[in-house]
């Protein structure tokens, strides 16, 4: 509970779910977008949502909208099978979008400097 802000209000198992979650988006992050990075128009925004979703200082709200989109993004199965040409990430890019609408302005400077440094040196990616 170290990483509760002052106002918020956590369900019982709340956070215990937010961290399995973000235990699978962590596994399962790197390898999905490199399946993707030609299909998603917005890269460098998805890899600073994954940094600002495992920022402790990201508010528990915003950590589980991202956590949501990105295990919905890494997850096998979905609407559209990822497999599909140009269309397999079609939904993902649309809750990804919706997330982002929701969470606007919570990805911070360092989050796209992680990013582009990610991206860069593709050492994780």
């Amino acid at each position: 509970m170290d990483d509760v802000k002052i106002g918020e209000i956590l369900l019982p198992g709340e956070q215990s779910e937010q961290e399995a979650r973000a235990n699978k988006v962590r596994r399962r992050f790197w390898p999905t977008l490199k399946r993707a990075m030609r299909q998603v128009p917005f890269s460098r925004d998805l890899v600073a949502a994954y940094y600002c979703a495992m920022d402790p200082a990201t508010p528990m709200r915003t950590r589980g909208i991202l956590l949501g989109a990105l295990a919905y993004f890494v997850m096998p199965f979905d609407f559209l099978p990822d497999v599909l040409a140009m269309v397999g990430f079609s939904d993902d890019i649309a809750v990804l979008t919706a997330a982002f609408a929701a969470i606007s302005g919570q990805i911070k400077e360092d989050h796209y400097i992680r990013a582009d440094e990610a991206l860069e040196s593709k050492t994780d990616v």
